[in-house]
């Protein structure tokens, strides 16, 4: 999903790759043996474009996106949400980047690319009926300030029994540090921590309340890349 934040903020990086596993040989390994064997060329090619861009960690990890197309898989999605057969963007620089490869993979016709914040474009889209109930599965990765304001919006759209992946629910393990008090050491090994993402962070903390407390979902929250939290409507 789109941010609808101005640009990309660069993250404190506690470990050296985008996972919350402390050990970088033990994620390389997990990379090495189960991921990078079976990417298929155009995620790999998509791969090595992104990370040499200026926003590069804001790109889900390889581990991560190899367990959502087995998802897609496994519940036989036909219509997704990536705010793909619609995605959303605040800006379309960031799709023109990896649309030669979309070409190039023969899939650009199941994309329908809507450029702008999304909270606007999803109320748009909620306006048209047929939209509503019909989405398999939605992938949210967007500005964590309106987290609850898209998961009002996209369980509306998702059918019952569909999926909803919310990224970055554990914001690089930061959410056990109560707010207020002192970072523990181990989270001091980069930058120093900004405070608009100990913002983010205490956001965080009250989405993932809120997800636990709704009687509407069922929810899966899994310690995958910076954490990812799996939603499946039943009412």
């Amino acid at each position: 999903m789109a941010s609808e934040a101005e640009g990309p903020k660069q993250l404190p990086v506690i470990h050296g790759h985008k996972s919350l596993l402390k050990s970088e040989a033990l994620y390389q390994y997990i990379l090495e043996t189960s991921v990078y064997p079976r990417e298929p060329e155009a995620m790999k090619e998509l791969r090595h474009i992104t990370v040499k861009h200026p926003g590069f960690f804001m790109a889900a990890a390889a581990d991560q996106l190899q367990f959502m197309s087995m998802l897609l898989k496994l519940i036989n999605a036909r219509k997704t949400l990536e705010i793909g057969v619609l995605a959303i963007d605040v800006n379309r620089k960031y799709f023109d980047l990896g649309f030669p490869v979309i070409q190039k993979a023969g899939v650009a016709h199941k994309i329908d690319f809507r450029e702008g914040l999304a909270l606007p474009i999803l109320d748009e889209i909620l306006e048209k009926e047929e939209h509503s109930g019909s989405f398999d599965f939605a992938f949210v990765d967007a500005e964590k300030r309106n987290y609850i304001n898209y998961h009002e919006r996209v369980l509306k759209l998702v059918r019952m029994g569909g999926v909803i992946g919310y990224d970055n629910t554990l914001w690089g393990g930061f959410v056990v540090v109560p707010p207020g008090e002192p970072i523990p050491e181990e989270f001091l090994k980069s930058e120093p921590i900004p405070e608009e993402f100990l913002k983010i962070k205490d956001l965080t903390v009250e989405f993932n309340k809120f997800l636990a407390a709704d009687p509407r979902i069922e929810i899966c929250q899994l310690s995958i890349a910076d954490g990812f939290t799996l939603c499946r409507r039943i009412h």
